[in-house]
């Protein structure tokens, strides 16, 4: 009945959107992972902690052991999507991500605490991982830029929700509320298909085919099928070793996309902005109380981010990177510039405190509309079947990787020069990223998962045209 409900309103799309909609639950609770650490260290500092108070060191560990668990987590990631697939991968991550909760409610010490944030990292690499890599491959090309969207918008969701949450009740219900978004996961996605792209894998031909008339909603689907199959039988030729991430064209290419891409995420320095929002805002105290500021940051983010889905398939991926990324570097300049003018001049600049939140709000306007989105999407896109799960755990590892050096750099430069010093560092580097996506990514929207890979090797729509033609012939023999 549901579903025929949904069909009248969102026709033969509709059972793709409830298949993203429940495989991005996961992300709201990891979303409240993600944000934890901010409003529950100050609870986590007071004499009545459930833990004791803790100190600078021990919120160190349960900063950085969630970055630690989601690089110690790879190798297991890179296993189960190829072994047992992107639905089982989900769910087990999923698990892991039930137990960190478990544990953080009941946790009576900090090693139950850093245990609970390793796991957590864990998760959420396989979550982030598994996740695009599902939806990418069950999404029509011509909404699998919205839809890949879903899960960076749980994210966000997730984090809106422990800011406005946790900082007004106890651990042990914030962590039911974090859990309770993973039940629902499990309740809901366990009845979901399997990607069509694993199952031909599997080689489960007429279960994918089933899956196929699902997702479409409808029984023609034999040209779509024929496209998969072809695409499975040439990739899987293909040698899937991690060397081949660099040895081959294509592959090579989408590594450098998302190693840029990633990093440019850092930084535009939305790790060091939402670890240090109460300090940039300081100046805007008249304005907006800092205990405001992160619900208000995060709620701005959270819709701007909405929108950039929305678009991101009517107008493409480089149009809207390339502005988004130019908006952003506008904004950090403009935050630059007026610390600059305030510490380095010494310039009473008491009538210009509304830049600050002007800035930041501008940031997260720009940031989330594209640059925050186009890299998730695209990361789902850019890798063949023979090495999809090594290159996006690739691309996971880099996103980690650079969010580390972008607080380290931050923090040294704040130190010796100023606090403007890393933003015009970040303003730059928002700058260059637009540049990068003019001139060197491909424009993949509307473009079947297979006709992205020719491109990538550097072939012409026509001998794009010819290669697929090929690949059905041999296919059907």
């Amino acid at each position: 009945m549901l579903l025929g409900y949904g069909k009248k309103i969102f026709g033969n799309k509709f059972p793709q959107i409830v298949a993203v909609i429940t495989a991005t639950f996961g992300a709201i609770s990891d979303g409240v992972q993600y944000g934890w650490a901010s409003p529950v260290i100050p609870i986590l500092k007071k004499e009545d902690s459930p833990v004791g108070p803790i100190d600078n060191t021990v919120i160190t560990w349960l900063e950085m052991l969630y970055m630690i668990g989601g690089i110690a987590g790879l190798p297991i990631t890179i296993y189960m999507v190829d072994r047992y697939g992107r639905k089982k991968s989900i769910l087990i991550a999923a698990a892991g991500n039930f137990l960190s909760w478990v544990l953080t409610a009941t946790a009576y010490n900090t090693p139950m605490l850093y245990a609970s944030r390793f796991i957590a990292g864990m998760a959420g690499d396989m979550a982030f991982v598994a996740g695009p890599m599902y939806i990418a491959e069950i999404a029509d090309k011509n909404i699998r830029g919205l839809l890949s969207g879903f899960i960076y918008i749980a994210l966000l969701l997730g984090i809106v929700i422990v800011y406005c949450v946790a900082p007004f009740v106890s651990i042990v219900a914030s962590s039911m509320v974090g859990g309770s978004f993973v039940v629902l996961q499990f309740l809901t996605f366990i009845f979901m298909p399997e990607s069509p792209y694993f199952l031909l894998m599997d080689k489960k031909t007429e279960k994918c085919k089933k899956t196929l008339q699902f997702l479409r909603g409808t029984k023609e689907i034999e040209e779509e099928y024929q496209e998969i199959a072809s695409a499975v039988t040439r990739q899987e030729q293909e040698k899937g070793r991690p060397i081949d991430l660099i040895l081959e064209k294509g592959n090579r290419k989408g590594v450098i996309i998302m190693t840029v891409l990633n990093g440019s995420q850092h930084f535009s320095s939305i790790s060091v902005m939402l670890m240090n929002l109460h300090l940039i805002l300081n100046d805007a105290e008249g304005i907006i109380s800092t205990e405001m500021s992160g619900i208000v940051f995060s709620v701005v983010m959270l819709f701007a981010a909405i929108f950039g889905v929305a678009v991101v398939d009517r107008y493409g991926r480089k149009k809207l990177l390339a502005i988004s990324s130019f908006l952003t570097g506008i904004s950090l300049a403009l935050l630059a510039s007026y610390f600059l003018v305030k510490d380095q001049y010494k310039i009473d600049v008491t009538e210009y405190n509304w830049i600050p939140l002007f800035s930041v709000i501008l940031y997260a306007i720009a940031f989330k509309c594209g640059l925050g989105i186009v890299p998730i999407v695209m990361t789902g896109e850019l890798f063949p079947t023979s090495v999809k799960a090594m290159g996006m755990a690739t691309a996971d590892a880099m996103y980690v990787i650079f969010g580390t050096l972008s607080i380290f750099m931050y923090q040294e430069l704040e130190q010796k020069f100023g606090i403007y010093c890393p933003f015009y560092i970040f303003a730059a580097s928002c700058i260059l990223t637009a540049m990068f996506a003019i001139f060197y990514i491909p424009e993949t929207n509307g473009k079947t998962l297979e006709e992205i890979q020719f491109i990538l090797k550097g072939l012409t729509p026509e001998e794009i045209k010819k290669q697929q033609e090929q690949d059905i012939a041999t296919t059907k023999l």
